[in-house]
């Protein structure tokens, strides 16, 4: 088990809720937090509430303009802005939007507090990942972007390099164009390619500003990807990155829209596959940064069937007790997701996936493979700049 692990969690983080029709249900996260609780994960961890970020907390990102905005907007009479995406069908206008949101980005800033300053080695806050934030714009299901918040908090209280992985199924967008032309931050993003998918951004060719060439890292996946192809992707060009970047933190956004399952996106992993990938963030936090992982969560449409398995799957890996895929789903939960959507739940936390792959070494690579295409373009365009060789073998 981990030496200490932090998960912020309280239940006012549901208030972040777009309404009945969203896709961005607050019940996953519930169901999460549930499941993770009935299995047992939670015990092997310490568990805390979070203050609402305040206003110079969100201005480490935000401008004090939209904050305004986003008060305005969420106090009745509620009414939309769409000069800062407010009031749009992906983001309607909620009363109490301002403080969820800012709850949600204090949770996230509360988890890198406690690897920073308060001696746990990882922390995580899964109702956080809003990924898609623009410092004066709500977009995609996101309206304070808590991943930039918490990686700009850092970097105020002394570190000096933070490493940021996206795995979400969409383009880790907002994040990037914060810290696009700052040389202290990587962002590396693992996405379904913007030809097919919002944001529509986050090819190859944006590798950072000119104060900060080869920091912005994107590697822009067919549809269809499955386990083996997009680890394969994955194992090609975040590990090498982050090691040769050699950060203080690792801040991981974990989206789980990539699943096969998922109803806004077209990859096809498992829940096995997802997993696999928290195992090797794990162990790249503690090769690299001697432990310090914020894990946060993202997308995932998939309210019963995907997103509370593969965060309790996380959260066990963060704890460093991962859940054996054979275990049973608990009848107790089961019988909560009935009640709380009327859909059954899955019994197993396995899909049967075979997170098993084929490193990618470009001598072999068949450029008519869209993902082995895809690994070869990232690797051309940013692994120079970090003094790693693109035709190195994984």
């Amino acid at each position: 088990m981990s030496e200490s692990v932090r998960v912020v969690w309280e239940d006012a983080l549901a208030a972040y809720n777009f309404g009945p029709s969203h896709p961005l249900a607050p019940v996953r996260v519930v169901l999460t937090m549930s499941l993770a609780r009935s299995l047992g994960v939670l015990d092997a961890v310490t568990m805390s509430g979070a203050a609402p970020a305040d206003d110079s907390t969100l201005e480490l990102v935000h401008s004090p303009e939209y904050v305004a905005a986003v008060k305005r907007a969420g106090t009745p009479p509620l009414t939309a802005d769409m000069e800062h995406g407010l009031g749009t069908p992906d983001d309607p206008v909620f009363e109490g939007m301002h403080d969820a949101s800012a709850l949600v980005a204090g949770a996230s800033v509360a988890a890198a507090r406690a690897i920073w300053t308060e001696g746990a080695q990882h922390a995580a806050n899964i109702a956080g990942g809003l990924h898609h934030a623009m410092p004066d714009m709500a977009s995609g299901f996101c309206i304070y972007n808590d991943a930039a918040i918490a990686i700009a908090w850092l970097l105020a209280n002394g570190a000096e390099k933070v490493a940021y992985v996206d795995v979400d199924v969409h383009h880790g967008d907002g994040v990037q164009a914060v810290f696009y032309d700052d040389p202290r931050v990587l962002t590396i993003s693992l996405h379904e390619s913007g030809r097919y998918l919002f944001p529509g951004t986050g090819y190859p060719d944006e590798t950072g500003g000119p104060n900060a060439p080869g920091t912005s890292v994107n590697v822009a996946l067919p549809p269809g990807a499955r386990d083996g192809g997009w680890l394969r992707a994955f194992d090609a060009v975040v590990p090498p990155l982050v090691r040769a970047f050699a950060p203080d933190v690792l801040v991981t956004q974990q989206g789980c829209d990539s699943h096969v399952l998922d109803p806004l996106a077209h990859l096809a992993l498992t829940v096995d596959g997802q997993a696999a990938s928290y195992a090797a963030l794990h162990q790249l936090a503690h090769d690299v940064t001697g432990g310090r992982w914020l894990a946060l969560g993202g997308g995932g449409y998939e309210l019963v069937q995907v997103v509370p398995r593969a965060w309790t799957r996380l959260l066990g890996h963060l704890a460093g007790t991962p859940v054996d895929p054979e275990t049973e789903t608990p009848d107790d939960w089961r019988e909560e997701a009935k009640r709380r959507t009327g859909e059954t739940a899955p019994r197993l936390m396995t899909d049967g996936g075979d997170p098993t792959y084929v490193p990618f070494d470009p001598a072999t690579a068949d450029p008519a493979d869209p993902i082995d295409a895809a690994v070869t373009d990232t690797r051309a365009a940013v692994f120079p700049f970090h003094g790693l060789d693109p035709r190195a073998a994984s």
